[in-house]
């Protein structure tokens, strides 16, 4: 399966670790989940994260949520590596997504990028919807648009990119009734359009580029997307973006 793919190695998770606490894209992107559970979701006893990778973000639920007990789910060895590193406290289990088996068990349930990169992603929906207790919450973010896919996907070992209504119809049909749905990565969208369609020539292409930015053009996305976040806050919902978020409620 993945271990298998040259483009995207276990050994990335190396480079994502050294990477995301700096990175505009994964700062802005936890900005954003840990306003939308403490918005639309609240306190909560109990959470996993499925395809935690690195613990970054479930290491920002640790500091927002210190009382709750989090359970770290990732496919990769090398990943939980560096996630209990990051969160001692916290428990951490090496899963296949399409074989969750737990059953009542989670008040909340996070995959964030991940179900994007799983061809059986009804199958995954599902085995959340199982395996939260009564009234629990997922919490989802996608990669959005159809029409943006590019090498940048091929190499990021993306199964689709979703419409709004797709992802929708997907938690629906699982038995979920939706709570919250925005796009986000909205104001960069332009941007993020031309790397892609232009930029983006596979001969070329480095899948590291995208985390090797230039330190000026790094600083320069994070305030724009610190006023995307203020508009967010401001309950503002963008109708397109490089990234859906969906919350949907058992």
């Amino acid at each position: 399966m993945l271990n298998d793919n040259k483009y995207y190695p276990p050994s990335f998770f190396k480079k994502f670790a050294q990477t995301e606490s700096k990175h505009w894209w994964f700062k802005s992107r936890n900005k954003i989940l840990l306003h939308s559970i403490e918005n639309y979701i609240g306190d909560f006893d109990n959470f996993l994260e499925v395809g935690c990778g690195t613990g970054f973000v479930l290491n920002g639920i640790n500091i927002k949520y210190p009382n709750a007990k989090l359970t770290g789910a990732e496919f990769f060895e090398e990943g939980l590596i560096y996630a209990r590193e990051r969160v001692p406290n916290a428990n951490f289990i090496q899963l296949d997504a399409t074989q969750m088996t737990n059953c009542n068990k989670y008040n909340v349930i996070g995959a964030f990028d991940v179900i994007g990169h799983i061809k059986e992603d009804q199958l995954v929906i599902d085995n959340f919807f199982n395996g939260l207790k009564d009234k629990g919450n997922v919490i989802i973010t996608v990669p959005q648009h159809k029409f943006m896919w590019s090498i940048v996907d091929e190499y990021a070992l993306h199964e689709r990119r979703y419409s709004r209504n797709e992802i929708i119809q997907k938690l629906k049909k699982s038995g979920f009734k939706i709570k919250y749905v925005t796009s986000f990565v909205s104001l960069l969208f332009p941007l993020m359009w031309v790397s892609r369609k232009i930029g983006s020539k596979k001969e070329k292409f480095d899948p590291m580029r995208e985390f090797e930015m230039n330190p000026i053009i790094n600083l320069l996305f994070e305030v724009i997307m610190k006023f995307e976040f203020f508009l967010l806050k401001l309950g503002i919902n963008f109708p397109f973006g490089g990234s859906l978020l969906i919350i949907g409620q058992k």
